[in-house]
């Protein structure tokens, strides 16, 4: 008995054009290329909505990052300051 082979298919959602075919060493998913006016916007393992699709098309922005400083170190004392004197606390016993 072997498993079914799946074709290749196409359909719209909306203005875009998805072209599903098996994906590679699967048996039983597909892959779905997410096409709009003859250009490839990406590829998805799961079957996309129109919302999927749109993200695809125009993601949202993405803040820049922020540079790690290693000499900044916040709430954190200095190298140089001198070790804080720990001395048996009366409160404590």
């Amino acid at each position: 008995m072997s498993l079914p082979l799946h074709r290749r298919t196409q359909f719209k959602i909306g203005k875009y054009d998805i072209v599903a075919q098996p994906a590679v060493g699967s048996a039983q998913m597909m892959r779905y290329s997410v096409h709009l006016e003859g250009r490839r916007l990406g590829t998805l393992l799961s079957m996309p909505s129109e919302s999927d699709c749109r993200f695809l098309e125009s993601p949202p922005p993405v803040p820049p990052l922020k540079v790690f400083y290693v000499t900044s170190r916040p709430g954190r004392p200095k190298k140089s300051a001198p070790p804080k004197n720990t001395s048996p606390d009366d409160s404590a016993i």
